[in-house]
């Protein structure tokens, strides 16, 4: 089985966030089961060095305003083919933004021509590699199905993964053109949306399968509390909907072995995360006396992400005798928030603005527990993090959040399978009741330990979910043959 994975990102290479570490583990796990995956990216500057250490396979002469090459080169285990255009990919900072937080004015050309060539490779093929199936991500992806189309049809089976709905890709309808595209396609069944260009909502209408990245997120995606205006057509295509559960690379995640740890350790020595937790008190200028849990949150500073409710109920966390490490970056209004918080609860409260994927491994070895307040959260890989590194998940209970926490509630207690601690009112309420929750749990030591331990043991790598997605597209390659 050859399969093509479109995406706009992919670890370790490029990353703003959970798609890549999907796009990087993914294939991977595909052929480690027998299937050829080669995955197609933007060329950043992030990729220059694979671009010049690899293999030229085909040339534009003019890819919407410029020259460009598709490269194939091989890094870290994964076949990529990298679409080197540099009037549209060769740009510092931000990926999606330009330098005053806005996206970048020629988006739709930028990942229009990712969909075209990745449309052109699906029916052509590259030397005698020829793809059975397309796997488009996210609305970067969205127009592949809608470029075979156009060209008549005559291409392998599209299945397109949403990884989060909120980001549609839509633009103004006067510039189809710009994408080479025609008029027929701006109909209600392919790619106009409200009277735009529907990135997204042209891939979900017009590939042959939809999944996305949990079976709960799946079930929200057909309500208008969450599908975003797509639902309809959604509900439409329900029987064509799966929802498969992200995992990760535990490998990468794996605190025996993590070399980005102070202290390495086991579910058998778990006093050995002391260090960790030392370390990351004087990181971040938290007080070495607390009595409550150290909670931690890494994360992009969005509504979305609920963290404008652990703002407000920071009080009760601090009145608990506990401490939060805060890292991330995002809204600026959050950012302000957090860092007048530490100042307000100086010992108890630390914020750091930005990324450090170092520092979210020491966040993950160290902490006892780490918040995830969501309002949606299409599954999550942080709280796979916080169990395999026994930094218990309090999770909002929606999304893949649902799917992967099992909530300590009695019953859970007494059958020995909690895994975390689960909230249902996403609101503040909800968030400081979850906390007091958290803390009460934590004075039982013995039973925490016991609940760390297993979460430790929980599976959340790729296995299961690589054979779902093999199945799905073997399913989907045998129907288009027929």
């Amino acid at each position: 089985m050859k399969i093509l994975f479109v995406a706009s990102e992919c670890a370790p290479f490029v990353k703003t966030g959970g798609l890549a570490d999907v796009i990087g583990a993914v294939p991977k796990s595909l052929g480690a089961r027998g299937a050829s995956v080669r995955v197609m990216l933007p060329g950043y500057p992030a990729l220059a060095s694979q671009i010049a250490d690899g293999t030229v396979v085909s040339t534009y002469d003019d890819l919407f305003g410029g020259a460009a090459r598709l490269v194939a080169a091989t890094d870290h285990g994964i076949d990529l083919l990298i679409l080197d255009a540099p009037h549209l990919f060769d740009r510092a900072g931000n990926i999606y933004l330009d330098e005053t937080g806005s996206d970048w004015a020629d988006n739709h050309l930028r990942f229009g021509a990712l969909s075209r060539v990745g449309a052109d490779v699906a029916m052509n093929g590259i030397g005698d590699w020829t793809p059975d199936l397309v796997n488009a991500h996210d609305w970067q992806a969205g127009l592949v199905p809608a470029y075979i189309k156009q060209a008549g049809g005559n291409g392998p089976p599209v299945v397109m993964t949403i990884h989060n709905i909120a980001f549609q890709g839509l633009f103004d309808s006067y510039l189809l053109g710009d994408l080479g595209l025609s008029a027929d396609m701006f109909t209600p069944e392919a790619l106009e949306y409200y009277g735009r260009i529907g990135f997204l909502k042209g891939g979900l209408a017009l590939c042959d399968k939809i999944t996305t990245v949990s079976p709960t997120y799946a079930r929200e995606l057909m309500t208008a509390d969450y599908g975003m205006g797509l639902e309809g057509l959604l509900r439409a295509r329900q029987t064509d909907v799966s929802g498969i559960l992200n995992g990760i690379d535990i490998d990468v995640w794996n605190p025996e072995t993590d070399d980005t740890l102070p202290q390495t350790y086991t579910a058998r020595s778990l006093k050995r995360k002391t260090k960790n937790r030392d370390e990351i008190r004087a990181r971040f200028g938290l007080s070495e006396n607390a009595t409550g849990p150290l909670f931690c949150v890494i994360s992009r500073l969005t509504e979305q992400k609920g963290l404008d409710l652990l703002l407000e109920a920071l009080p009760t966390l601090v009145g608990q005798g506990a401490q939060l490490a805060l890292l991330g970056s995002g809204n600026a209004d959050l950012e302000d928030g957090f860092v007048a918080a530490a100042k307000q609860y100086k010992g108890a409260v630390g914020t750091i603005i930005g990324y450090d994927e170092s520092l979210s491994h020491l966040l993950q070895g160290g902490s006892d527990a780490i918040l995830i307040s969501s309002r949606f959260e299409p599954c999550g890989l942080t709280q796979l993090y916080g169990l395999r590194y026994g930094t218990l998940p309090v999770v909002a209970n929606t999304g893949g959040l649902a799917d992967t926490v099992i909530d300590a509630n009695e019953a859970a207690i007494l059958a020995d399978c909690a895994t975390g601690v689960q909230f249902t009112s996403v609101t503040t309420q909800g968030v400081e009741q979850a906390i007091i929750r958290t803390c009460d749990l934590f004075k039982d030591q013995k039973n925490w330990a016991k609940m760390v331990r297993r979460a430790m043991g929980h599976p959340v790598d790729w296995d299961r979910s690589a054979e779902a997605y093999l199945m799905l597209f073997t399913s989907v390659i045998e129907d288009n043959k027929r």
